[in-house]
């Protein structure tokens, strides 16, 4: 990789659990990009904003809580009201197979549940970092696993 991706992870809402965010925000470093890592119990517009500050590529979001259904899409909306569509989303954590439509159709690119192996999110960064149409706010609905 000839110029790392800056990537933010993050953990929106009231979720206190981020083993899963540090290993993912470590394999991501591990692999030579620059990561950022927000912390705990962010809001949407905490998110957006470090994103904005920090010039990222990519966003990771990570919920245990259910409360994804509701905070993956307002950050990717956020992010397109922001002017920063072209920001690639992705989200890992508990999310039911069931609820992955909606949150792809709002913008998110891939999911990844417990078990993924680092080989496959980075596997997605490079393809996704390839796409000229891989961004939340972008009319492709192409997603990781297509």
């Amino acid at each position: 990789m000839a110029t790392p991706l800056r990537i933010v992870i993050a953990k929106p809402g009231l979720d206190g659990h981020d083993r899963g965010a540090k290993v993912v925000a470590r394999a991501l470093r591990d692999a030579g990009h620059e990561v950022i890592y927000t912390g705990l119990r962010r809001t949407p517009e905490q998110i957006v904003r470090t994103v904005i500050d920090e010039d990222a590529q990519f966003l990771g979001l990570s919920s245990l809580s259910g409360a994804h259904a509701h905070l993956f899409p307002r950050v990717c909306k956020l992010l397109q009201e922001s002017d920063v569509g072209h920001v690639i989303v992705f989200g890992g954590g508990i999310i039911p197979t069931a609820d992955r439509p909606a949150l792809f159709e709002a913008g998110i690119k891939a999911i990844f549940g417990p078990g993924t192996s680092s080989n496959q999110i980075n596997d997605f960064i490079s393809t996704a970092a390839a796409k000229d149409d891989a961004g939340c706010g972008a009319e492709s609905d192409w997603h990781w696993g297509d």
